[in-house]
């Protein structure tokens, strides 16, 4: 089985240092937990993208354990793109990337 590598929309790490760095200042702790967090999603799109549901066209969606965020991902040759790191925002925000 061979991974796709994962590559990250600058918009998309910008939304994940920023969801890291809230955590980190309400609780340091819980912004190292976060990013493992995300880091394990991660993991588990390289092994089985096409387990997630197809939410918006081709693009599909993890749901994070333990925080209110999602990453939104597509398929695009032999990478990953992550679209967003999105909570409950207004949904547009992360469509316009698409």
């Amino acid at each position: 089985m061979t991974l796709l590598a994962v590559r990250f929309l600058p918009e998309a790490v910008e939304d994940l240092l920023e969801t890291q760095r809230w955590y980190g200042r309400r609780e340091p702790a819980l912004a190292s937990d976060f990013a493992e967090t995300v880091a394990a999603g991660v993991e588990r799109i390289r092994h089985s993208p096409q387990s997630f549901p197809l939410i918006h066209g081709q693009i599909r969606r993890h749901v994070l354990s333990r925080f209110p965020y999602a990453l939104y991902f597509r398929e695009q040759g032999a990478e990953i793109l992550v679209l967003a790191l999105h909570g409950r925002q207004d949904p547009q925000r992360w469509q316009q990337r698409t």
